[in-house]
Parts: structure tokens; sequence; C-alpha cells
């Protein structure tokens, strides 16, 4: 009787495990509608504000190396490159900065994002070995994306070459530059964002440059909400399956477990959820760094399905940008994980870091915040353009 018992507990759960899944989908639907949503209302209330606070931006992202620094530091304070990488897009989109000074932002959040797997490493603080191998994996994410901007940043200064092609993709999806292309997305988009001004300007009297300020702060939320609750409806879905199927996989071949880090970010549309994962299994000794290195090359790959989404409210530039955020992790994949022996590099160096951390952990904190947070901001403050 009671194996019976456990039969038919099992088949009345999966019809409410069904439902609840598809209910957390329609959720999701929901907030893609309001991501997007809050993506098209920032765009549009730039161009409401006029040409002081356009002109305000370009000059604060006009230095590229501000900009690099402009995004590592609001990538760490929001956790999140999905959230920097698509106000960036909708910036673009709406005018209110270059493709070229744009650019470098996307660089930075790159670096900015990785500040959550370092979070994550303190957990492990009280136990050296853990903690050892633990803030090792959360800097292999680290050194991967510094090398990579190393090599692209003065590259792109020089020569501009992923604006180039980034932008020569873009004029592929959209056709010759005479013509023009309407996403279905702003046809569902458009409306609402039209009705938000008009609720501001209609009954309040409020003029442009006050409807635009409260249109920012409010898509602003948007965003962020959207993306953040995205994250937790569809982590909540396959979370539980995907530990156990990472646990399955890392006797695979490297470019198979790499696929698999770009589709299930793809899926979850965030690097930091996929890497965040891998940071306790390593801190246990589960995983090593050399078979954890695979899926966070592939996460930084499918983090780049949001700006690509977000770019469906926007237009060409916007585009342009989810391109080149793209273009660079695939540059920095073909030269710091296809070849063996420059795979080595972002692991080793990783191993010196926590290797000399552990000798003095309290530097780990001081390493956050210096970093991430302090150096950004004073190197952001002095390299802008006066």
């Amino acid at each position: 009787m009671k194996n019976d018992d456990l039969v038919a507990v099992r088949k009345r759960a999966r019809p409410n495990t069904l439902a609840a899944n598809i209910v957390k989908a329609s959720l999701f639907l929901m907030l893609l509608y309001l991501f997007l949503l809050g993506i098209g209302l920032l765009g549009g209330s730039f161009k409401m504000l006029g040409k002081g606070i356009a002109e305000a931006l370009l000059v604060t992202t006009a230095n590229p190396f501000a900009g690099l620094f402009i995004g590592i530091l609001t990538t760490s304070i929001v956790q999140s490159s999905s959230v920097t990488t698509s106000i960036t897009v909708a910036l673009v989109s709406g005018g209110a900065i270059s493709i070229h000074n744009a650019i470098p932002i996307i660089m930075g959040a790159n670096i900015g994002t990785t500040v959550t797997c370092l979070l994550v490493s303190l957990g492990h603080f009280s136990r050296n070995d853990e903690f050892e191998r633990a803030f090792a994996g959360a800097n292999m994410h680290d050194a991967f994306n510094v090398l990579t901007v190393l090599l692209l940043f003065p590259l792109q200064v020089a020569t501009g070459f992923l604006e180039k092609a980034s932008s020569f993709l873009a004029g592929i999806f959209y056709g010759s530059q005479s013509q023009n292309f309407d996403s279905p997305m702003k046809f569902i988009i458009d409306p609402m964002v039209n009705r938000i001004y008009s609720l501001f300007s209609g009954p309040f009297g409020l003029s442009a440059q006050a409807v635009g300020i409260i249109s920012i702060i409010l898509s602003l939320i948007l965003i962020f909400v959207a993306l953040t609750f995205m994250v937790r409806c569809i982590r909540s879905i396959t979370a539980s399956r995907l530990e156990k199927s990472i646990n399955r996989v890392f006797s695979a071949n490297i470019y198979v477990i790499f696929l698999i880090g770009l589709v299930v970010t793809s899926i979850i549309q965030s690097s930091s959820v996929t890497t965040s994962i891998m940071i306790p299994m390593i801190g246990a000794g589960l995983v090593s760094l050399e078979q954890a290195f695979p899926i966070t090359v592939g996460a930084n790959i499918g983090t780049t399905v949001t700006a690509l989404m977000a770019s469906l409210a926007g237009n060409r530039a916007g585009l342009t940008i989810a391109f080149a955020h793209l273009l660079f992790n695939v540059c920095g994949t073909l030269i710091f994980f296809v070849p063996p022996w420059t795979r080595r590099i972002p692991i080793a160096i990783a191993k010196a870091l926590a290797g000399f951390i552990i000798k003095k952990k309290k530097l780990a904190i001081a390493y956050l915040l210096v970093v991430f947070y302090a150096l950004p901001l004073v190197l952001m403050l002095a390299t802008r353009s006066k």
C-alpha cells in the first residue's frame, strides 16, 4: 500500500508541477514585456529631454577610458551586466550615446559582472581550503574578461574594429541604410510608451523635460525589476535540474560543456547566475577550475542574448551595440579558450591571486571594494572629458 500511495502522490504532483510551470512561463512573458517596455521608454525619454542631457552624457562617455570605468562601476553596483548592456542599448537607440562611446561601457560591464561571483566566494571565508578554491573560481571569470579587455580595448580605440564589424552585421539584419525596419515588438510597445507619456503630460500638465525625467526613472525601475524577476522565474523552473545536469556533464568534451554554459545562460539571461552556481561546487572540490572554465566562457556569450532582446525595442544603432557585445565575447573565446595554451592563462592568474589572498584573507574584502568600486570611480572621474 505504501508504494501504491507513493505512486498516487507522484501522479497528483505532476499536474500541479505542470500548472506551476505554466504560471511561471506566463509570468516570464509578462516580465519580458515590461522589460522591453522599459527599454523603449528609456530611449524615448532621453529624446524628450532635449540636447542638454544628451550632450552631457556624450561628454561623460566621450573618453573611452571613462566609458570603460562607467561600465565596471555601474555593473558592480547593480550586479548585472544584463541591466547595464540593456540600458546602454536603449541609450544608443535613443541617440543619447553614440555607438563609438557605448562600446567601452559594454566592455566594462563584462568586468563588473564578475563581482557577484566574488561575493559568493566570501561565503567560504571561514574555511581556508574551500575559500582558496572558491576565490580562484570567481577570479577565473574576472581574469578572462580583463585579459580580453586588455587586448581588444586598445584595438577598438585605435581602429574601431568592433564598431565596424557590428555595424556590418546590423546592416545585414536591417538591410541597406536606405531601408527601414520596424520590429514587430515596436507595434506592441510604442502604443504603451505613448500612453505613459500622455498620462504624465495630460492630466498634470507637466513639461516635456519633467515627463522625460519621470519616464527615465520609471523605465530604469521597469528594466531592473523585470530582469531581476525574469532571472528568478526561470531559475525556479530550471535550477534544481541545472545543478544535477552540471554534475553529470563535466566528464564530457570541453566544447560540449561550453555549449551547456552558453545555452543555460541564454535561457536564464544571467551569466552571474550560471557562474555563481559553480562557485560552491569549486569551493567544495567537486569541480576543478579546468572543468568550470568552459561553463564560464559559454556563459559570457550566452548573456549577450539579453542585449539582443533589448535591441528588438530599438533601432539599427541599438542592434549594432548588441552585436558589439556578442562579438567582444566571441573574440575573447577565440583568443583565450580555443587555443589550449592560452586557456591556461586565466586559470593560472586566478590560482596565483587566490594563493596570495589566502595568506591574508581580509585582503579579499579590500580587493573587492577597491577593484570594483573605489578604483573605477576614481579613474572614471579622472579620465572623463571636462
